[in-house]
């Protein structure tokens, strides 16, 4: 059992507090911010966050900054989040980690280069939140359960456990009963219904394309609809050559999108649903 979080003294960083909430959620250890001794390195009831020199996690340390200059962008967060065995789906399904990943270990200056962005617009997208939590954090010398910051933090770890189990457990449930339509116009993802129905079907088949890495070739996904007995078809990724504004008066339509994004329908043959997305191609 985890019995102390450690993590360095001075100024904070998003990665560092973000894998501090994590381990609190998990643990629900108090927290204290200065550096470790060796014998606190050795002992994997004190979990070291972002200091020490050693990435371990049997031993419960998760620092990076001893990597080689070449080593991948990583961060504190990455480490603790790879030990829980979540790493893989937060990558995918957390846009921010990758960017928080990049500024922790190259800077904001390759960061921005890397994003493709003016290296102002890191700065643009501060927030006061970031900048009140990660200061408050930074003047603690230790935290404990029932002390407001610690309460809160124990909020945003449990939520992104939350977020990354629920949809690891999504997908699990999903597996065997998605099926993949190769059409002339490209590659749709079929959700059929199944009962119960699972939650947030349309959600679920975007995250299943996502964890498949299927992005390149995806057109489009079809998912149950929740409030009826047919489906909802949308274009994956806002996709240029789909506009569903182009089947709303087709008689088993029953809502297009205005902005052509989507539609529903009681169709449930997958001839038919195959033939919507057909009809409403627009290249060529």
């Amino acid at each position: 059992m985890v019995h102390t979080i450690l993590t360095h003294p001075g100024g904070a960083h998003k990665d560092d507090l973000l894998a501090v909430c994590v381990l609190i959620a998990e643990h629900g250890a108090p927290v204290v911010r200065r550096d470790p001794s060796p014998e606190e390195l050795a002992d994997p009831g004190v979990a070291i966050v972002d200091v020490g020199g050693s990435h371990d996690p049997a031993r419960m340390n998760f620092d990076h900054h001893h990597f080689e200059r070449g080593h991948p962008p990583t961060c504190a967060l990455s480490l603790v989040l790879d030990a829980l065995g979540l790493y893989r789906d937060a990558l995918h399904f957390c846009d921010w980690l990758e960017p928080a990943e990049w500024f922790d270990s190259r800077g904001p200056t390759k960061t921005a280069k890397w994003l493709g962005v003016p290296r102002r617009a890191i700065a643009q997208l501060h927030s006061p939140i970031d900048v009140t939590l990660l200061r408050r954090f930074a003047a603690c010398s230790s935290l404990a359960p029932g002390e407001t910051l610690y309460e809160f933090m124990r909020l945003v770890g449990e939520d992104l456990l939350a977020y990354l189990r629920g949809i690891r457990a999504r997908l699990d449930a999903i597996a065997d009963q998605v099926e993949r339509w190769e059409l002339d116009e490209g590659l749709v993802v079929f959700l059929p219904r199944t009962e119960p129905l699972i939650d947030e079907p349309s959600a679920a088949a975007h995250q299943y394309v996502r964890s498949e890495e299927l992005g390149a070739r995806v057109i489009a996904t079809v998912y149950p609809d929740r409030r009826g007995g047919g489906y909802g078809i949308a274009r994956y990724e806002d996709h240029p050559d789909l506009d569903f504004g182009r089947v709303e008066a087709q008689a088993d339509v029953h809502f297009a999108h205005k902005s052509g994004f989507m539609c529903k329908t009681s169709a449930t043959q997958a001839e038919r649903l195959r033939a919507l997305i057909s009809a409403a191609w627009t290249a060529g």
